[in-house]
């Protein structure tokens, strides 16, 4: 079971070489994938016009490794083209390149060309390496859902369990935050916290201990939860923070990298095959961690497996 990010890393390279396909890839994409591709997780597929990609790669330092050119003229149908090589099965993994975060995310939702399955619902988990354990926690949704419903909410737990099972964390412990521990019908997040426990204690999650609502004293300190009389069976060692909404998730994410200088790395959940923002508060260095984490997303084995 990883337990921090260089344990992940290792544990994608035991996964196999995937293919990672990039529509229009900028200059800043060019580095990661080498590095990725170094390492033995990925051979680089880029979509865009050959001209134009045969000069940015010559300048890189991924031309002196293994790497395949998709023509596509048109920099609109870019994105689309790399969307059918991953539904075709020839790319394992989508990564943003050049198009918008908004544009990735609409075109993996689309009904007819995108990787979402029938009522699945995306989100973005965030992975962060605890500063002072060995020991990883993820944090959902922090990019994609603004205002999701319970429903949507049970969706982007399970996205969650997903990954965490991934990891290797049988068990997963889940806090369902919101502004306090106790179930307030003023306050929507706690009545969505204490039905999302009640189905988890119900083993509607499977093996995992879903536990809420819980305010972030609590979730993080035995100390405080025993201040407030709170009996929990995850306080103190929570895998899965799930946020009420966006405003929480993104702060929180952003908080723990720029003040609790944590690191941090994430994937888009929810889609049949993985998929790789770029967002601005995941560091360039753990970029890395992103490829590795969609790498041990996709099945064993691969181009050399």
């Amino acid at each position: 079971m990883p337990n921090s990010f260089k344990e992940i890393l290792a544990a994608a390279k035991q996964n196999g070489v995937k293919k990672l396909v990039v529509p229009c890839p900028v200059t800043t994409d060019l580095p990661l994938l080498a590095e990725a591709a170094a390492a033995g997780l990925i051979i680089p597929i880029l979509v865009g016009a050959d001209s134009s990609l045969a000069a940015l790669v010559k300048g890189s330092s991924l031309g002196n490794g293994k790497f395949e050119l998709v023509e596509e003229k048109d920099p609109q149908q870019a994105l689309g083209r790399a969307l059918a090589l991953v539904r075709s099965g020839k790319a394992d993994i989508l990564m943003q390149g050049g198009a918008a975060p908004q544009e990735l995310l609409d075109s993996l939702c689309d009904k007819e060309q995108g990787l979402l399955p029938k009522g699945g619902v995306i989100s973005f988990v965030s992975v962060f390496q605890l500063l002072k354990r060995e020991k990883l926690i993820l944090v959902t949704d922090t990019f994609i859902n603004n205002n999701p419903t319970l429903v949507e909410k049970q969706k982007i737990l399970e996205n969650a369990l997903q990954l965490a099972r991934l990891l290797g964390i049988e068990t997963p412990k889940v806090a369902v935050l919101a502004a306090i521990e106790q179930v307030n019908p003023g306050i929507p997040s706690t009545l969505d916290a204490a039905i999302l426990s009640k189905m988890g204690e119900r083993r509607q999650f499977g093996k995992a201990i879903v536990e809420g609502p819980l305010d972030i004293d609590c979730a993080l300190s035995q100390v405080a939860a025993g201040r407030k009389g709170l009996q929990s069976a995850v306080t103190g060692n929570v895998d899965i923070y799930l946020v009420p909404e966006i405003d929480t998730g993104h702060l929180l994410a952003e908080a723990l990298v720029f003040f609790g200088k944590m690191q941090t790395a994430g994937m888009v959940m929810g889609t049949e095959k993985p998929a790789i923002l770029n967002l601005p508060f995941v560091s360039a260095e753990n970029r890395l961690m992103e490829i590795a984490l969609a790498c041990l997303a996709c099945p064993k084995g691969g181009i050399n497996g």
